[in-house]
């Protein structure tokens, strides 16, 4: 096998505002795996508040590609368990692993839901995100957008701007990132009315001793994003949290994220296949897995001015796979 990389610059359709801070451009790793003149691809964005450093990445990458190298064509359950000896970042290790099952799957010449049994006749529709901004501009953008499911970004409790979302009676999520505290957590739960919200994600900052205090059983459908990093945390989260948010990144690939879905659904979550902002080629990669999940939150590439792959895509909300082989991933 070959391995190869490089780091581009995603620039935005317009600024990404959300409680971590405003975007108007990713940076990604685009990974290249390449075997007998096909090519498997996989992606990373550089995201601050996770602590990514792409630059470190490259680092690892010239002091692993060897090993990569040297590897004879496995399944890439097999291909994993050398990732997982090399003690990789998540963020990397799903690169590579996307990467390599979208060459196996060409190699084999069968898409990823063939090789792993998936049926796409029940896909969930996606969402498209609502940046922070003021109540009366988010309404306008929902109200004019073509898309059907909404998550509406905030970066603090406001009772009248959630009140004025609920009676729009759209299809909504809110996504406060973390920014709100433990009494208006409390708030929500306990009012009818939020039960109308699709799902609230990751409504305090990360930990236990902040998630502590919700509970699975009131009106709010509480979704773990940032408390939801692996399958370790999925037993520690049921009295608290009723939805998860799956990202490949996080969890470090399709071959662990196919692992947790499975474990969610014992312990009775409902499931979000999400994104961070990213090309085709990380939105073809989660899009895989959508037909295993209630939710979709994969309108990263659909946020980009610059997408320089082909796939999967998203068209107003519609999750319409690629029918090629592997992950059906195409650099333009």
């Amino acid at each position: 096998m070959k391995l190869s990389w490089q780091i581009v610059k995603f620039q935005l359709k317009e600024t990404f505002a959300i409680a971590y801070g405003n975007y108007t451009f990713r940076e990604a790793l685009l990974i290249t795996i390449e075997k007998n003149g096909k090519k498997g691809f996989g992606e990373c964005t550089s995201i601050d508040y996770y602590n990514i450093n792409l630059a470190d990445f490259q680092t690892i990458l010239e002091k692993i590609k060897a090993k990569i190298e040297s590897q004879e064509i496995v399944y890439p359950i097999d291909f994993y368990t050398l990732l997982l000896s090399l003690n990789l970042p998540s963020f990397l290790r799903s690169a590579l692993d996307c990467a390599y099952w979208d060459l196996f799957g060409k190699l084999e010449k069968k898409s990823f839901l063939e090789l792993n049994s998936i049926s796409n006749n029940q896909l969930p529709e996606s969402s498209i995100t609502i940046s922070v901004d003021t109540i009366e501009n988010q309404i306008q953008k929902i109200e004019q957008s073509s898309w059907n499911k909404f998550k509406v970004k905030c970066n603090h409790f406001d009772e009248n701007d959630i009140v004025k979302l609920i009676q729009l009676n759209k299809d909504i999520a809110l996504d406060s990132n973390g920014s709100f505290n433990a009494e208006q957590c409390l708030w929500l739960e306990n009012n009818e009315l939020i039960s109308r919200f699709t799902y609230l994600e990751q409504p305090m900052k990360k930990g236990f001793e902040n998630y502590s205090v919700l509970h699975a059983n009131g009106f709010a459908n509480w979704m773990a994003d940032e408390d939801c990093q692996d399958v370790t945390d999925l037993k520690g989260l049921v009295p608290h949290y009723t939805s998860i948010n799956i990202k490949l990144v996080k969890c470090g690939g399709l071959t662990p994220a196919l692992g947790m879905i499975s474990f969610a659904r014992e312990l009775g979550f409902k499931i979000m296949m999400g994104c961070m902002t990213e090309s085709s080629i990380g939105i073809s990669a989660g899009a895989v897995l959508a037909p295993l999940c209630d939710y979709a939150d994969l309108d990263g590439a659909n946020l980009i001015a610059n997408d320089m792959a082909t796939g999967s895509k998203i068209e107003n909300g519609k999750i319409i796979l690629s029918e090629s082989y592997g992950l059906g991933i195409n650099l333009n």
